[in-house]
């Protein structure tokens, strides 16, 4: 072990923390200071003296990865930011939590430099933190997967603090579960374990024993007990040895339960659900700063002696910048190849050819929309190395497997049905949908390789608060939903989308696609790579689908557009027989087949239908008003949208003229035909709605 010191200016610069903490909170009228309080110590042993970062670099990918998951306790980050030079000054500090500041009450990703990853809501940090271990392991297979053990420029370790909140939440233990799987011996997570929440005492709640839990997710687990003697001691030094073992173990995930008083030292409100949520009080904070030898008329005081010692981990950080580099161009200059491909991933720059490989479905064979984006998967994969994913236990029926590939996961892990390798590039997430959403956002925050996982798009709901936080972030996972309608038939209403659809278009930041045949996959596909900048789901049928007899470019006649257009969110599929529509239909997915089909219909009595394929309205609504407006006249009032979902997103497209063929209920247990025609999902039902809306025109 490293040798170890810890003299007064540590201690003054923890105590310093401590009073700048709890001068931010009162300044701001409210907030979290108990927990920055009593893990000073902590934060400051990591910042200082165990992690490999430079402040002046907050991109340099050799760096140790730091996660707040107790987010609400951001001012404990802020502080460490301000003290150590990562660009916060004092002022930051005391605009905490106000409008424009670079303190907002919760840590943002891209807000805030440093800031890894956007923390808030209980248990996504540690979660995705579990996708950082991933993603760090999986990038030194690509890159450097022949050194030893600690010898890679891609080895680093990821740091995170929780606390009691993302224990009780249930998405760490299916992310936990994971990481023992697959032992991530580079994630070392800190479990502040004050036993104090905003409903105080936590046993009212919670009692089970975490140690054993995680022990039993195969951890390797450490408690570091700072009130085992009866009297509060801040043993840093046994923490540090804990840190050294854990950092020692590699071939588990480590868990460092730290017990800790919330709130110390405050004379009175230590300990207690008071200072855990809300703002200490001139008389607590006056007390706090006498118990440690504070003047406490003053307010964000720093001592000079102690800034220029926390920011001296800024030379350091460049100098160890500086080392690392050295390690990196020596593997540069001795893996060209390898130094290619990382260029090329870190640039976000698609491979050359990808449109090229994409496949071209022919006309004479349905196929349902999963199975062609099973296809067009594997014909990506073999450009993008960096492209890898896999389903929450339903590879075959999601058809999310790159075939050839090995499994990602350690060589025990192996099964007669699937081969496993550390750097393997299938995942296996288990039954644990929400952790895979939060998993996918790990991945693409530490580093820019692409990671897809798939589900049904029932079960959207069950990844819903992972797949908000990576539309706030503007992360660009990939979510492949199948069985996107009640048209999955059998399984019935439990596992039929009704308001999924809607629901997902509300989240802002969102891509949702549901492309309307197999050759629409294939361009969406190619589209949401090109999307660095946001997420992405595709909705996908069950059942097959008739693949569209098209032309090379827009509709003309009774020539059908092509597939490319797909890009453009919604476009004219066929055009109204004598060029001037009088009614336009507009559908996704599945329904596609019987706006055509309606307006064949329609045609033979004598009305004039244009069919618009909208495979997704946030691509839409990005292109320009004209082009708008030249696939949704404004002077053509009549409209009928075809989706089998509400018609929440519909109501502004089709506006009060138009219809909607819908389904505004939940559905049944039947096969697909059936259902199609009991809920009117029909070419008649919308040959119907299509004269209804024209007569209201």
């Amino acid at each position: 072990m490293a040798e170890f010191t810890w003299d007064a200016i540590d201690r003054k610069a923890v105590d310093t923390a401590r009073v700048l903490a709890a001068d931010a909170v009162e300044a701001a009228g409210n907030g979290h200071p108990g927990t920055a309080m009593s893990l000073a110590p902590l934060a400051h042993l990591l910042f200082q003296k165990v992690m490999h970062r430079d402040p002046s670099d907050s991109t340099w990918i050799g760096r140790d990865r730091f996660i707040l998951s107790a987010g609400h306790a951001s001012i404990l980050q802020y502080v460490q930011f301000y003290l150590h030079g990562y660009g916060l000054e004092l002022e930051d500090l005391q605009h905490l939590r106000k409008w424009g500041s670079k303190t907002p009450g919760h840590p943002e990703y891209g807000h805030t430099d440093g800031v890894e990853i956007t923390t808030g809501p209980l248990g996504q940090g540690l979660a995705s933190a579990v996708g950082f271990g991933y993603a760090q392991r999986y990038e030194r297979g690509l890159f450097d997967a022949e050194a030893g053990e600690g010898q890679s420029p891609f080895d680093h370790f990821t740091y995170v603090i929780a606390g009691d909140g993302d224990m009780q939440e249930g998405v760490t233990n299916e992310a936990a579960s994971l990481a023992g799987r697959q032992q991530l011996g580079r994630l070392v997570v800190f479990y502040d374990s004050n036993q104090i929440s905003i409903e105080d005492d936590t046993d009212i709640s919670f009692s089970e024993s975490v140690p054993d839990r995680y022990e039993a997710l195969g951890w390797h687990v450490q408690t570091v007990d700072w009130k085992k003697t009866g009297e509060y001691t801040e043993d840093v030094e046994s923490l540090y040895a804990a840190i050294e073992a854990a950092k020692a173990e590699t071939t588990k995930p480590s868990l460092i339960v730290l017990k800790t008083i919330i709130g110390w030292p405050s004379p009175t409100k230590q300990n207690s659900g008071k200072i855990h949520g809300s703002a200490l009080g001139a008389e607590e904070i006056k007390g706090l700063k006498e118990v440690l030898g504070f003047d406490p008329e003053q307010t964000f005081h720093v001592d000079p002696e102690v800034l220029e010692y926390t920011r001296g981990a800024v030379a350091k950080g460049q100098a160890q910048h500086a080392e690392w580099q050295k390690t990196f161009d020596a593997w540069a200059e001795s893996h060209p190849e390898q130094k290619e491909l990382f260029d090329r991933v870190m640039s976000k720059t698609l491979p050359e050819g990808l449109e090229a490989a994409l496949p071209d479905f022919p006309t004479d064979k349905a196929v349902s929309t999963r199975a062609a984006s099973g296809k067009v998967i594997n014909a990506i994969a073999p450009l993008m190395p960096e492209f890898w994913g896999g389903s929450a236990d339903l590879a075959e029926s999601n058809l999310t497997t790159i075939e050839g590939a090995k499994s990602f996961g350690p060589l025990d892990a192996a099964t007669k049905a699937w081969s496993t390798d550390p750097y393997g590039r299938v995942l296996h997430f288990g039954i644990r949908e929400h952790a895979m959403g939060s998993i996918l956002s790990g991945i693409v925050l530490h580093g820019n390789t692409r990671p897809f996982g798939g589900t049904f798009l029932i079960f959207s709901d069950y990844m819903r608060p992972a797949v908000r936080l990576a539309a706030l972030m503007q992360a660009p996972a990939i979510y492949v939903w199948t069985h996107d309608s009640v048209a999955l038939g059998e399984d019935g209403p439990t596992h039929q989308p009704i308001e999924q659809l809607s629901a997902l278009r509300a989240i802002p930041g969102l891509d949702v696609v549901r492309p309307a045949d197999a050759n629409e996959v294939a361009y969406a596909w190619l589209e949401m790579l090109k999307h660095q900048d946001r997420p992405a789901g595709i909705a996908l049928s069950r059942q097959n689908l008739p693949v569209f007899e098209r032309g090379d470019g827009d509709a003309s006649g009774e020539v059908f557009a092509s597939a490319k257009n797909v890009g453009k969110g919604a476009y004219v599929l066929a055009e109204a027989p004598n060029g001037t529509p009088d009614v336009i239909l507009i559908a996704t997915g599945s329904e596609v087949q019987i706006a055509v089909e309606a307006r064949e219909q329609l045609k033979a009595e004598g009305i004039n239908a244009r069919v618009v394929s909208a495979p997704s309205l946030e691509w839409f609504r990005a292109q320009s008003e004209n082009y708008q407006d030249q696939v949704l006249p404004k002077d053509v009032t009549a409209r009928v949208s075809v989706e089998a979902g509400i018609a929440m997103s519909w109501r502004d497209i089709v506006g009060d003229k138009g219809r909607s063929v819908s389904i505004e209920h939940f559905g049944a247990s039947a096969d697909y035909q059936t259902l199609f025609k009991e809920f009117g999902f029909t070419t008649e039902h919308v040959v119907a709605a299509a004269k209804e809306s024209i007569a209201a025109s």
